[in-house]
This record gives structure tokens, sequence and C-alpha cells, in this order.
């Protein structure tokens, strides 16, 4: 079984400190540039502006020992268990992001909406969202 990850990709924010960082991408999370790896440019070729997408990326800077967490930086608020919280310290620290597609060049820069994510954060892979009919 191989569970080797290959980075896709790197993301250019304007954040460089975890302190800038929004908790969600919804709290006025800044407009980044994907910047997809020369070998997998050719895996982006059907995504376009204004479509939606999932990005998944490994939060390299987050804390892989935790387990039990304060809910939204509420330090008044007693310890739950990562697994229910969108907190980036867990032992796998993935990433899942929703995004807008704002631009695609034929280089391998994709600009899209806001993302709370760190500069120079790996990009793991990129999931069309599919929306379903009601």
């Amino acid at each position: 079984m191989d569970t080797t990850l290959q980075i896709i990709g790197r993301i250019n924010s304007p954040l460089k400190r975890i302190e800038d960082c929004p908790l969600q991408e919804s709290e006025n999370a800044p407009e980044v540039t994907l910047v997809i790896f020369e070998k997998f440019i050719e895996g982006i070729k059907n995504i376009e502006a204004g479509s939606e997408i999932l990005l998944l990326t490994w939060l390299d800077k987050a804390d892989r020992s935790v387990i039990k967490c304060v809910p939204r930086n509420n330090y008044d608020a007693p310890k739950i268990g990562v697994f229910s919280t969108r907190s980036p310290d867990r032992p796998n620290p993935i990433g899942i992001h929703s995004v807008k597609v704002l631009s695609v060049s034929p280089d391998g820069l994709i600009k899209v909406s806001g993302l709370e994510v760190l500069d120079q954060t790996p990009l793991l892979d990129i999931k069309p969202i599919w929306k379903t009919r009601v």
C-alpha cells in the first residue's frame, strides 16, 4: 500500500503568519494564486474561471500532536476532540477549502477567491464541486 502524497503545487498568499489567518475562508480570507507544478499542469486544463473547486492542502505549520483543542480560539471553553473541529492542528493536517476560480493561466497559475492558508502552503489536490439537483 503506497501512502505517499505528492505535492502538486504551492499557494501564493499575502498571509505570512498564522496570526494573520482568518478562522474560515468566509471571514475575509484573501484572494490567492495556486502555483501548479509543471508536471501537473496538464491536469488543470478543464478548470475554468467561475467554477467552484475543493482544494486539499497540507497545513505544514500545524502541531500534529494535538488531539484536543479549544473551539474557535475560545480559551474560556473546555477542550474538545480535534476531529469535531476544523483546527489546522491535528495528526494529519489536511485542509479542505471550497473556493471559486477567478482565472486560470496556461502556465499553471490559478487565482481563487478567499483562502485562509499561509503563503507557500503545499497543495495536495484539486476536485470539482458537483452541484446536486433538489
